[in-house]
């Protein structure tokens, strides 16, 4: 079921798979519990190469052949999902923990993959998509949910995924958001950082069309019921785009690795990896190329070197929006501060209980901030409430986040974090002005540049690539 020579990792290269991906994200968004808990608390506004990456990760870990690696992974995600609940804008309930809710998360994508053979021209075979269907059915059984919230046969699914469809989904503001805005704001990739001109020229033309096709390959019925607009044309132009995708799998295969692609694309500008050092190299010539577009194109200017943009120091309203605003909603509440807890945990791969302890250090900093910032008393701090105290938030109980963070860094409980937990943290080595001559990261060094950047507003080299960048 699982590992090399399933037919799920056939298609986890395929070039199609990335759009089939988008497909089912939007299926999933357009659940009301599922967009609920989007909105609530994913950060996949404001970071969406970060949540592209995790997502990859996580299938990768559950779908492999170590079967070690698929317990604990499905031991993460259930945490993970367990504190996702809450209410929505209608004060419907949700929970991420639901089983016919993750039935269908799994659905959409088993449906998506099938979808994405059959518009590239090349329809999998009954007992290929029967095989493709048993691994999605022992995926949420390594997950521990119980059989019968996915039908037990391929040909009562169709029935069941029809009926989702028509009767429950809904034009949700999470779908909304991946359709409308997502695609036409999407941030660059951190590696492409340093060329905004470029990167927003060529998402100006490619965003449109990414979101005409997603929406042209959703079910025609929901699509109706939704008031999904169909561009003239759309149809053809998915074709195209599935078709091309198709063709790409012919090339070397090194070349369309999925995991490779995304860790190029998440790399920092100053990482020490010999691929982000040939971009940074290239950056210098594409500068040009930028400068003839700027002349062309009707663009914001580029930030000027020395400003508070291209500087060591960002304004309080820029630290707000870059660091504590993970969920990109204009608010920082438990959600966002919930979301670097499940970031730094997903980095250095924690288990129980250093994970629990995380999430309470950070949930001990959420307190302490809504008591000290939250003005008007609605439960969340608005970027003006932020701004208007220009606060010291170095207490206590960040000096506690700050404590947990090194302890879960440092593996083996020497004290110092080495150059291999470093990196398991940083995905980088040890900067020059970081470590010492004895190339360790002591506590208090750790504990001190931690709390320079969460309070000082400085951009960090470190840091800022961890819960800064997109």
């Amino acid at each position: 079921m699982f590992g090399p020579g399933s037919q799920f990792h056939e298609f986890f290269n395929d070039p199609r798979w990335a759009m089939a991906m988008v497909r089912a994200t939007v299926l999933e968004a357009a659940h009301p519990q599922i967009g609920a808990a989007l909105i609530d608390n994913s950060t996949f506004v404001a970071h969406p190469w970060r949540r592209l990456r995790n997502t990859l990760v996580s299938l990768q870990r559950m779908f492999g052949a170590d079967d070690h690696v698929r317990q604990r992974e499905a031991a993460r995600l259930n945490r993970l999902h367990a504190r996702l609940g809450g209410t929505d804008a209608r004060n419907r309930p949700y929970d991420a923990m639901d089983p016919d809710v993750r039935a269908w998360v799994v659905a959409t994508l088993f449906e998506s993959a099938v979808t994405m053979c059959r518009l590239s021209g090349q329809p999998l075979e009954q007992r290929a998509m029967e095989r493709l269907y048993a691994e999605f059915q022992a995926f949420l059984a390594a997950l521990g949910d119980e059989a019968g919230h996915l039908p037990p046969s391929l040909q009562e699914f169709w029935s069941y995924y029809d009926q989702v469809v028509e009767e429950e989904l809904e034009n949700t503001e999470a779908m909304r958001i991946i359709l409308y805005k997502l695609f036409d704001h999407l941030p660059a990739p951190p590696l492409l950082n340093g060329l905004p001109t470029l990167w927003a020229a060529g998402r100006t033309v490619a965003g449109p069309v990414l979101g005409a096709i997603t929406v042209a390959s959703l079910p025609e019925p929901f699509r109706r019921r939704a008031g999904l607009p169909e561009l003239p044309g759309a149809q053809t132009a998915m074709q195209g785009a599935y078709l091309a995708a198709g063709l790409a799998r012919f090339l070397p295969g090194g070349w369309i690795k999925a995991d490779s692609v995304i860790d190029l694309l998440a790399l920092s500008p100053d990482s020490d990896d010999p691929r982000a050092r040939t971009i940074s190299a290239l950056r210098d010539r594409m500068n040009r190329a930028g400068a003839l577009i700027r002349l062309i194109t009707p663009l914001p200017p580029e930030p000027v070197p020395g400003t508070a943009d291209g500087g060591l120091q960002r304004s309080a309203e820029e630290f707000f929006a870059q660091v504590l605003d993970q969920s990109g909603n204009g608010y920082l509440d438990w959600p966002d501060l919930a979301a670097m807890a499940r970031e730094l945990a997903g980095r250095l791969d924690l288990d129980e209980p250093e994970e629990t302890r995380l999430y309470d250090a950070f949930a001990d900093w959420w307190r302490e901030l809504q008591a000290a910032l939250d003005a008007d008393g609605d439960g969340r701090i608005s970027a003006r409430e932020y701004a208007a105290a220009v606060p010291s938030l170095a207490g206590p109980a960040l000096i506690k986040v700050a404590e947990v963070l090194f302890d879960a860094t440092d593996k083996d409980g020497n004290q110092t974090i080495d150059a291999d937990e470093h990196r398991a943290l940083f995905r980088t080595a040890f900067h020059r002005d970081t470590a010492g001559a004895e190339a360790a990261y002591t506590r208090s060094a750790f504990v001190r540049d931690f709390l320079s950047f969460m309070s000082g507003r400085r951009r960090s080299t470190p840091f800022d690539p961890l819960l800064a960048q997109a």
